[in-house]
């Protein structure tokens, strides 16, 4: 039987309660652009394993709590697959995810390192996006821009990476904190970073974790700013 050669593109998908959703996000992933999907589940209650499962993905069960562990150790079963570039997405089906290929084309171009979506610049379906969440983006932009040098526009969790170069980072940060971690030490690291104007949609199905309460909007931003104080005033640079 000959070797199955390694993914060149693993999509990471950290998921919790997104029976309805998981679904359509897997099926709208372009085959010939990502080649294995990974759904880390953080203890659901519904049917979303089975859901992700039946669609073909790959399932992890991190029990662990934290948005950023979820997303680590979907990273590190990824590179445990050979992957050589990974794809950060949320499961409800707001990401374009049809359009993966603007994110990880600009990486393999040898254009861009770090290639995230833009969702403040491209269309978004009507309630999508709060005011507050787009101008959060621009502020915390704008302070990581005079700490790291790069001035981002959005948070979205739509993301490519190389895998080698996600693992030189050495994220810390795993609650909903990781995202911003990231863009920073991306930028202290050098990586030649690319922000793509992508369409946003509204959810699914189900609610937001962060945004569907009051109380989880509130524990997300603190989650931010602690980060931003963090690792944006930390002195250093990732090792080579």
């Amino acid at each position: 039987m000959e070797p199955v050669a390694p993914p060149r593109v693993c999509a990471v998908i950290p998921v919790l309660n997104e029976q309805g959703a998981i679904g359509p996000t897997l099926a709208r992933l372009p085959r010939d652009g990502v080649d294995v999907a990974i759904v880390v589940d953080g203890g659901s209650t519904d049917a979303t394993v089975e859901e992700a499962r039946a669609a073909g993905a790959i399932v992890l069960l991190e029990l662990r709590r934290g948005y950023g562990r979820a997303c680590q150790t979907g990273a590190e079963h990824a590179e445990s697959l050979g992957a050589e570039l990974i794809l950060f997405m949320d499961g409800d089906g707001a990401d374009a995810v049809d359009q993966a290929a603007r994110l990880t084309a600009p990486i393999f171009e040898g254009v861009a390192d770090f290639v995230l979506a833009d969702r403040t610049a491209g269309l978004r379906d009507p309630g999508s996006m709060g005011v507050h969440q787009i101008l959060a983006g621009r502020c915390v932009g704008a302070v990581v821009g005079w700490i790291a040098g790069v001035r981002y526009r959005d948070m979205c969790a739509f993301r490519a990476i190389r895998t080698a170069d996600l693992k030189r980072l050495r994220m810390r940060e795993m609650s909903y904190g990781w995202n911003l971690e990231m863009q920073i030490r991306a930028a202290r690291a050098g990586l030649r970073v690319l922000e793509v104007p992508m369409p946003y949609h509204c959810r699914v199905a189900g609610n937001s974790k962060v945004a569907g309460s009051v109380r989880g909007t509130l524990r997300a931003g603190q989650r931010i700013l602690r980060t931003l104080v963090s690792v944006g005033f930390s002195a250093g640079k990732p090792a080579a």
